[in-house]
Order: C-alpha cells, then sequence, then structure tokens
C-alpha cells in the first residue's frame, strides 16, 4: 500500500467537510482535525510527486497572487502549489495595475477573478490593515457570485497578514511533525520563540504570533520571549493560552533569551516589531507624516540596539536540550558576519542547520497545494485515491 492510500485513508476518518468552498483565513479558526487534514494531503500531494505521479486536479483556471509586501519563498511557494494542482498563477501587480489609478478593491476583487479558483494575498505591513483587506476582497467576490458577475467563488490562501502567518507556521510545523517522527511524540516539547536583535525595524508580528497560535495545539510548552516593550496582539495571546490549557501543554512569557532556551526542544529566534509601535506606524501612513514615520524608524532602530544581545549565538545554543535543539527560521534571517555586522542569528549557527532550514521552507509549496486541494475538492479521499491509482505521470525530459 502507497503512503499516499495511508494517508487517504486516515483523512476519511476526519469531519472536514466545512474545509470545502471556504477560505483559510487563521490557523485557530480551523479544527485539530481540519489542520490534520491539511498535513496529510500535504504529506501525499509530495509522495504523489516524489513518485512522479501527477497531482493535477484541474486542467484549467486560474490562481491568483496579490503581494502587498516583498516575498521569495511564499511567493514561489504559492505559484508552485497552483502549478502542482493544474493551475496557471497570475500576479497582480498593483502598481501597474488600475489601481493605481484609484480603482477600488471590491471592483478589482472582481475584475481578476473571472476564471480564478483561489486568491492568495499578503498584506502583512500595517497593523489592523492586512486582514481587512482580505477581508473585504473575498466579501466583494462573494456578491460576485451571488449576483452571477462570477460563475464559482474562489477561496482564499492567508499568504500573510497583519494577524498570522497560517502558511509558514503550518510549514514550520510539518516540518518539526518529521523531524519528531509523529504528531505524537510532540506533547511536552520546550518550544523557545523568542525575539532577536535585527539592524532594520518594521517586521511583521504575524510569525511569532502564529507560531503560540498554533503550537499550542500540540501540548507543547510554548515560552514566548521578548525584551520589555515587543509585546504582541494581547488577543493572541489569550489564543495560545486557551489551547495550552485544553491540550495539557503550556503558554509562558518572559524576557530573558536564556530562560527560554534553557533546555528548549526548538528555538525560534526572530525580530518584530512593538505591537504599540506597529499601530502607530499605520496612523502614520494613514496620515502622511512622512516626517513622523522617520522619527519613528530612527526611535525603533534606537531601541533595537538596545538589545543586540538578543541573538541566537553558540552558546546560547549550548544552553538548549543536549546543545541540539531544532533552530527554526522563515528566512531570510539576519545573519552576524554574512548579512550583517550583528543580527539575529551567528553564522556558525545558521550554516550548521541551512539543510534542515531548507527542508523546513520545503513543505511551504505542499502546505499550500493541500489548502487548495481540501477548499475545491468535494471528495479529497477519492481524488486522492484515483491520482495514485491513475497511469498519468509527469514528462522529464
Amino acid at each position: 500500500m502507497s503512503k499516499t492510500i495511508e494517508l487517504a485513508q486516515q483523512l476519511e476518518k476526519l469531519h472536514i467537510n466545512n474545509m470545502y468552498k471556504n477560505d483559510f483565513y487563521w490557523t485557530w479558526d480551523k479544527t485539530d482535525e481540519e489542520l490534520a487534514a491539511v498535513f496529510a494531503v500535504a504529506d501525499a500531494l509530495r509522495d504523489l510527486r516524489e513518485r512522479n505521479k501527477s497531482t493535477r486536479v484541474f486542467d484549467s483556471g486560474l490562481g491568483i497572487s496579490i503581494f502587498r509586501d516583498n516575498s521569495t519563498r511564499t511567493r514561489f511557494s504559492f505559484a508552485s502549489a497552483c502549478n502542482l494542482l493544474g493551475l496557471e498563477e497570475q500576479v497582480l501587480d498593483e502598481k501597474v495595475s488600475q489601481i493605481a489609478h484609484g480603482e477600488t478593491v471590491r471592483e478589482t476583487a472582481n475584475m481578476v477573478s473571472f476564471m480564478a479558483d483561489v486568491i492568495g494575498i499578503r498584506d502583512d505591513m500595517f497593523i489592523g490593515e492586512g486582514h481587512k483587506y482580505q477581508k473585504t476582497f473575498m466579501d466583494a467576490l462573494e456578491e460576485g457570485y451571488r449576483d452571477g458577475i462570477l460563475e464559482q467563488r474562489p477561496t482564499l490562501v492567508n499568504l500573510q497578514c497583519d494577524v498570522d502567518h497560517p502558511t509558514q507556521c503550518m510549514a514550520d510545523m510539518a516540518h518539526i511533525i518529521h523531524h519528531f517522527g509523529g504528531v505524537e511524540n510532540l506533547k511536552g516539547k520546550k518550544v523557545a520563540m523568542t525575539w532577536a536583535y535585527s539592524p532594520s525595524y518594521g517586521k511583521p508580528l504575524s510569525v511569532p504570533q502564529g507560531v503560540i497560535g498554533l503550537f499550542t495545539r500540540f501540548g507543547m510548552d510554548v515560552t514566548l520571549a521578548h525584551p520589555e516593550g515587543y509585546e504582541v496582539m494581547p488577543e493572541i495571546e489569550e489564543i495560545a493560552r486557551k489551547n495550552a490549557a485544553a491540550t495539557g501543554g503550556s503558554y509562558h512569557k518572559c524576557n530573558s533569551m536564556q530562560e527560554a532556551f534553557r533546555d528548549a526542544d526548538i528555538v525560534y529566534p526572530k525580530s518584530w516589531a512593538p505591537f504599540a509601535a506597529m499601530e502607530e506606524r499605520t496612523r502614520l501612513y494613514q496620515a502622511g507624516d512622512k516626517a513622523g514615520i522617520d522619527a519613528l524608524e530612527k526611535k525603533l532602530l534606537a531601541q533595537n540596539a538596545e538589545h543586540k544581545d538578543w541573538a541566537c549565538t553558540e552558546d546560547m545554543m549550548k544552553l538548549t536540550r543536549d546543545g541540539k535543539a531544532l533552530y527554526l527560521h522563515c528566512l531570510p534571517a539576519d545573519i552576524t558576519g554574512l548579512s550583517c555586522e550583528m543580527g539575529e542569528v551567528d553564522n556558525s549557527v545558521f550554516d550548521r542547520y541551512r539543510v534542515p532550514l531548507y527542508k523546513q521552507a520545503s513543505y511551504k509549496p505542499y502546505i499550500i497545494a493541500a489548502m487548495i486541494f481540501l477548499a475545491k475538492v468535494k471528495d479529497p479521499v477519492n481524488t486522492l485515491m484515483a491520482l495514485d491509482a491513475a497511469d498519468s505521470l509527469r514528462k522529464r525530459f
């Protein structure tokens, strides 16, 4: 029996009907079984591709991507996911569209979605705006479908907003599950989600928030560590606390990187901007206050510089369990002595974990493809079995 068939049989036991024709905004909107389904389908699609089996479930259609912030891994992961399933990706570049001439979000949403099956949106720069933009976009498509403008309603995959980065954190978790040999081995594992120094400012909060909002679903002991003043959204912390209480894990906060790293099984040192500062930044941009933005940037860079000791060094890694914790990063990392003078992680640490980091990133195309698959395929179990049984192979030259 193939791995794909085994995974399809596992999928058959899960209650996932609500995923069909639905969107993927945040991980905490999904049930445990729905998250398990994403992991199962991602692994099945990967198994099929590794055996050179065709995974095309569409013979036409578009995947529209809208990136309102820079991206490498997520951008190419979305394109890869669309291609894997048989969709063609079309990038909406707002700078060369009629959006630059004042076209509304609601109008744009309908105009680009005539043959679209999925919309991937990344809008992570401004607190209170990213999720709002995604919701406005999808509400417009719901109206367009209801009014007969669109023959189908595309599904949304959140490629990162101001609140969560579900495709990243789900890919991180897929990597962890495989690294530790199964979900059943995660309970009690200590995770250190820590702030780390960066010579730049304004990095989104969605990765640390996504991590504490997801990892606490698995009975893990999750610690969020940061210097005073670098708080994340309080409502996401409340989600983490409730998750931990429900799964028998724990959620802990501290202001010491050393405390977080001590005996940790997994470390995730990454810079982010303070929640309050990101709120202020949003207000300044909305007001067009360039002088205020420049002043805030200088203030935050100076604030970061007070915490250069918050770095993933060799000595810090020695504090982890047996000195061999799994090091995670969403990439790109600020690497001391390589990409910057001082940054989030020592070059020697990063280089030692480079292959695992690339493996971590490799799960994202399959996670995104699984999200699309479960939203667009009415019978995912039989579809996976049919793909496995088919003689259709990918052409290789």
